[in-house]
This record gives structure tokens, sequence and C-alpha cells, in this order.
């Protein structure tokens, strides 16, 4: 059993995020006046800029059009997942069909990133938004756009490298674990087996070339073939992120009626990363760690960030459902009570997103380009989802 009571955890999950979190951003983060959303809001939910992320233009309507498929039939959420999908239509997408990073509030374009990250939120909002609209139009949109990032991803010398390929060739864990869980999205509107070969493919990658035995924890880059690199990037472990891919696989492995080889894959992942990860001294996690126990070069090693423990939450409850190990139940524990007692504002609402190590708080903000209405909302509506739908 969960230490916590699961009416209990229903109701923190619920209840924060539909009384705490959608409040917080709605209607703060609707520009009516230029469409689409501002996600960089002060501690009381000010606007503390006007730039656009794109990636969040895709994250909150994929958000609400959530809610709208699997919570209630709000119009307020069909309306606000359309504003944001309209915006982002209207401006995000560049002349080669890829899309920008980072907008102006009218919509001028600022910044392009070689990484597909704001395509692949894009699939997952008009996939879910055509299932909550019944456009079909917007599923095929999905579709053409996942063809594109799989051909700009899969095609030698599209995209431009990171590091001089003829030196030091890298590739990094983010992509098979963003193709899973857009896939996976994606295969939820629109029937093309195109979507699960995408997430076997990207499942085996992860775990054939990013998985390290030898260090007990998942990589977050490797050579081309998951060559191990002894530098510094080579040696990094980004606990959250291999803990977020962990329960994509584990997901997956509910979806195939509790497959016991990516439960065994995913749990390896998720335990790897609790061990290498959990702060013993102060809790919570660390942001990075090297595989080899040396110092990290990146000077925010040590903070302690909202998504990580958001994609532990989340990770732990899986792992305990698909496998009643009562361990995963005293994990779920630990990491939802360090979470709950450091990161939500009881003032202002929604939770901070940048920690001290010792889990004071660093920065007020509670949005800017990288954090907004995603992580937070998206653990507390799966955990209430998937704690309502236990059998056990």
């Amino acid at each position: 059993m969960l230490p916590h009571s699961q009416n209990e955890l229903i109701a923190v999950y619920r209840d924060g995020l539909l009384s705490d979190t959608l409040p917080f951003w709605i209607p703060r983060a609707i520009d009516r006046q230029y469409g689409g959303y501002l996600t960089s809001l002060d501690r009381d939910g000010s606007i503390l800029q006007t730039d656009k992320s794109v990636w969040f233009q895709g994250r909150f309507a994929w958000l609400l059009a959530t809610l709208y498929n699997t919570v209630e039939r709000r119009p307020e959420w069909l309306e606000l997942a359309r504003h944001g999908i309209d915006f982002m239509n209207r401006y995000a997408f560049d002349t080669d069909g890829r899309m920008f990073f980072w907008l102006t509030r009218d919509g001028r374009p600022l910044r392009k990133r070689r990484y597909l990250y704001s395509e692949a939120f894009a699939v997952s909002a008009l996939a879910a938004y055509g299932v909550a609209a019944e456009d079909e139009a917007a599923k095929r949109q999905a579709m053409e756009l996942f063809r594109l990032i799989l051909r700009y991803h899969t095609t030698p010398g599209l995209l431009p490298p990171k590091v001089d390929p003829a030196t030091r060739p890298t590739k990094g864990l983010a992509m098979p674990m963003i193709l899973t869980a857009t896939a996976q999205q994606l295969r939820s509107a629109v029937d093309d087996p195109l979507a699960t070969e995408v997430i076997d493919r990207s499942i085996g990658e992860m775990e054939r070339d990013f998985l390290k035995p030898e260090f007990r924890c998942a990589l977050e880059t490797v050579g081309p073939q998951g060559e191990f690199l002894d530098t510094f990037e080579g040696r990094m472990v980004c606990p959250g992120h291999a803990i977020e891919a962990g329960w994509f696989i584990l997901e997956e492995a509910r979806v195939r009626n509790g497959d016991p080889r990516l439960i065994r894959l995913g749990t390896t992942i998720i335990d790897w990363s609790l061990e290498i990860g959990w702060d013993a001294e102060y809790g919570g996690l660390w942001y990075y760690r090297d595989a080899r126990g040396l110092p990290c070069t990146e000077y925010w090693h040590d903070m302690k960030f909202w998504w990580p423990h958001n994609e532990a939450i989340i990770a732990t409850l899986l792992a305990w459902q698909l496998t009643r190990d009562p361990k995963y139940a005293r994990w779920h524990q630990l990491v939802h009570d360090w979470s709950y007692a450091h990161f939500p504002d009881p003032l202002y609402g929604e939770w901070y997103g940048y920690l001290h190590r010792d889990g004071t708080v660093s920065t007020p903000l509670k949005g800017n380009m990288w954090k907004g209405p995603f992580h937070l909302p998206r653990m507390q509506w799966y955990c209430w989802q998937r704690l309502e739908r236990d059998e056990g």
C-alpha cells in the first residue's frame, strides 16, 4: 500500500490541478490581444516579459485539450486549446516547415534552435486537439509534422550539429525520449503503425546505447553507437531526465498490458536515477551528476528544479502500480513529501521552479521560457487519473 491513502493523494493532485495550478495560469497566461500564451510570470502572476516560448504554445494547448478529453468537456478548455493552436499555426512555423523556438508577443521570430522540441510538442497538441475538436485536419497536421521530425532527425547534415561530427560525433538521450512520448500521444489520435514503430526503435536505442550498467545510470550524451565519452558532457547524468524516460517506458508497458520486459527496463532506469540523483544530505534530486562521481562543470548541478521532482512523483507512482514493490511506495512518499514541503507557494499558488540545494528559494518567478503550465499540471493530472483507475 502507498504510505499516503489513495483518496488523500487523489485530492492533493486533483485539487492542486483544478483549484491552484490552472487558476494561476488562466486567465493570466491567455493573451487575448495577440493570441497564444504568455508564460514569463512573477511570483504573483504579474508579467515579467511578453516574448513567447513556442514549445509552450504546444505544451499548454496539449494540456488543455487533454483535460477536455479525459476530465471534463469544458468548452473553456477546448476554446483555450484552439487559442494556442491558432497562434502556433499563424506564427510559429518557418518556411522550411520547422518551427521557431522563441517569438515576440505579436508573433515575430526571435530564435530558432537546432533541436526539434517545438515540433514535438506541437505534434502532441495537434493530436490531442484533433481528438477533442473532432478535427481531422489537426490530426493530419500532427502526422505530417511527426514525419517531418523524423526526416530531420534521421537525415545526416539536415540539422546543424552541435559538435563537429568529424571530430567527436555525439547523440543525446533527449531525442529517443521525446520521440517515445510524442509517438504515444500521436497514437492516441491517429491509427498509423508508424507511431508504434518509432516507440519500439526509440526504446531500443535508449536501452542499447544510453544505459550503462558499469556506472548504473542512463547517460545524457554518448557516441553514435553508444560509445562512452570520458568528458564532462559524456559523463553527465541528469537524473530527472532519465526518470522521465523511465516512466515513458513504463507507460508503454502499461499500455501493452503490463509488458514485463518494459517494466524491467523502465524500473531499472528509475532505480539507477534515484540512486545517483537523490541528495542524501538535504533531500530532493540533484540536477546533474557525474557518472564516475567526478565534479560536475555546470554551476547549477546541485540546484533543485521543479520538473525532475514532478517526473519522479509520476515515475515512482507508476512503478508501484505496475510492480506493487513497496520500495516504490516508499520512494513516492519521499519524493512527494519533499516536493510538497519546498516547491508550492502558499501565498500566490503554483510552484516555485528553482531552489538552492537546501530547498530555499533561488528565484520567486513562476514562469519563463522553460517553466510554465506543463510539468506540474501534467504530474497532477496523470497521478490523479492513474490513482482513480488503480485496481489495487
